[in-house]
């Protein structure tokens, strides 16, 4: 959890996720939807299904004991040097290095090396762990970076190994180390239909398992180049959805006039930035006189593990709803 993502909001997750999960066990056999929805909001949603992955893995492998090897660890999905070396040392005392972020900025100062190549890097820090107390060594060198040698005000008069940092004695730590300059994130943008049929009941459809927020629910939405009308796009998703719905009902033939006694308004625009590309969601609300098949109430949209701009979409579509009832209650 605490991977991308900070402390202060991970604490709570963390707390409801082991109360919900309280072992290997019933994270493995957990229905995914469910783990899916714990981890609601922490992003990167690989990071829950490799979690389930590998606890399925443990249960099944390894008779329900998580293993205390690099190596074995390694195996598990999801995992990789930094985690294993990590629950290696502080887990189980094996005097394996956990190299992050914070260790390669301490270990380029004390060096005065602008980088430091990944294997090298391990090597040094392998030769330097505590054999003794190989935890304890790691968890203080993580800490001494994230609250000392920090990246742009580092506190070197604190610092209780200044005396052996050569970026301190040439006064060049705020240089170490060196920073890449980084790209501007590519657009992409999306038509999304929020479709509400004539029973008041929300269309949804649930990602593939595997790739981009895998498993998780969204409003059915279509890829759009900059400037498109996002009503004339989701208009479109819309044909297609009921394409298949009407196909499922044998009822092609009242297709086009359900298209059609359909209204479209703009609802909302919601920005989310992932790793690689910035996204913007131009949700349309559409309404539709047709009562359509596999859709949900409001109510149940709520106990589905949408992602964070979904559920952005979610509350503007509530807000839309409530306010449209009021405004149908004074006329």
């Amino acid at each position: 959890m605490l991977q991308q993502t900070r402390v202060e909001t991970v604490v709570p997750y963390y707390e409801r996720w082991m109360q919900r999960f309280p072992d290997v066990h019933a994270l493995a056999q957990a229905p995914q939807d469910d783990v899916l929805k714990a981890w609601e909001g922490l992003g990167y949603y690989s990071r829950a299904r490799n979690l389930q992955r590998g606890a399925q893995m443990v249960r099944e492998r390894h008779a329900g004991q998580v293993p205390d090897t690099v190596a074995e660890l390694r195996e598990l999905p999801g995992v990789g040097a930094y985690t294993a070396g990590a629950v290696a040392s502080i887990a189980f005392n094996r005097a394996e290095p956990a190299v992050d972020g914070n260790v390669r900025r301490v270990f380029c100062r004390l060096l005065d090396r602008d980088s430091i190549a990944e294997a090298e890097l391990t090597g040094i820090v392998r030769e330097a762990v505590d054999p003794e107390r190989p935890g304890d060594f790691n968890q203080a060198l993580m800490d001494l970076g994230a609250t000392v040698c920090t990246p742009r005000s580092p506190r070197c008069e604190e610092c209780p190994v200044s005396a052996d940092c050569a970026a301190f004695r040439a006064g060049t730590q705020l240089e170490r180390p060196g920073r890449s300059r980084k790209k501007g994130l590519p657009e992409r943008h999306y038509a999304t239909a929020v479709i509400v049929d004539g029973s008041g009941r929300v269309v949804l459809r649930q990602r593939a398992s595997e790739g981009l927020l895998g498993g998780l629910w969204e409003f059915p939405a279509v890829a759009i180049e900059p400037g498109i009308d996002p009503v004339i796009a989701a208009r479109e998703v819309v044909r297609q959805f009921m394409g298949h719905d009407a196909a499922r009902a044998h009822a092609r033939s009242s297709l086009s006039r359900a298209t059609a006694a359909s209204t479209c308004v703009n609802l909302i625009t919601v920005k989310h930035t992932f790793s690689h590309f910035r996204a913007f969601y131009h949700a349309v609300l559409v309404r539709v006189r047709r009562t359509l098949t596999d859709t949900f109430t409001i109510e149940a949209v709520h106990t589905l593990a949408l992602p964070t701009a979904q559920r952005k979409i979610a509350r503007a579509l509530v807000s839309a709803l409530e306010s449209d009832a009021v405004t149908k209650a004074n006329v």
